[in-house]
């Protein structure tokens, strides 16, 4: 890439990332965890899924994922915490994940934390653990994944529970959150079906 240079008026070509794009390989397929969780202690995190964005294939197919989890969880008392987009409203959440009267319900961007309550909903009911689903991977959920490791909360977050509109948007959320600075010590990559939910179990 040529360039003029702002200070020596010269110009110049240099590499950058962009010029590298199509050569840079892939690092390795990261390995899924089996995750061991207390429902006392966690919240499920179920995210902008709402259908008018959630009409691509990929969250389609997450949303029955999603739901077997979210059963699990009401089965067990688990908190269950929802999101919804600025312009999103309550009838939009896809059916089979309509929140219960009792479920919190937070709005806001991409960080669910940002101008909400939802730091003081996960002190009030002693929460540790977050699992995090949801639309989309590269925006609600890795940005509220990345705001509750910051915070001192472990995550989860099943890869099948999470989508965007490309796979590739998937893959670097999955590569952010095992790699970043902020969440590589508390972030784990799961599946739906690797999470046990138990309060005779401990482990993350």
């Amino acid at each position: 890439m040529r360039y003029r240079c702002p200070f020596c008026g010269n110009w110049r070509s240099d590499h950058t990332i962009i010029d590298e794009w199509n050569n840079v390989i892939p690092p390795p397929t990261p390995e899924l965890k089996a995750v061991y969780i207390d429902p006392s202690s966690t919240a499920l995190l179920i995210l902008d899924m709402e259908d008018s964005i959630c009409n691509n294939h990929r969250c389609i197919a997450s949303i029955s994922k999603i739901n077997n989890l979210l059963t699990e969880a009401r089965e067990v008392g688990m908190l269950v915490v929802y999101s919804l987009t600025h312009a999103g409203n309550v009838s939009d959440i896809n059916h089979q994940l309509s929140p219960s009267v009792i479920d919190p319900i937070v709005k806001s961007n991409v960080d669910k934390f940002y101008k909400t309550d939802l730091e003081n909903i996960l002190q009030k009911n002693n929460i540790q653990t977050v699992i995090v689903t949801g639309y989309s991977a590269n925006g609600a959920v890795l940005h509220t994944a990345t705001a509750a490791a910051f915070r001192g909360y472990n995550v989860a977050v099943p890869v099948d529970g999470m989508s965007a509109a490309n796979p590739y948007a998937e893959q670097y959320t999955a590569w952010h959150l095992l790699n970043s600075p902020g969440t590589r010590n508390r972030v784990v990559l799961t599946k739906t079906d690797f999470i046990t939910l138990s309060s005779k179990l401990h482990n993350h």
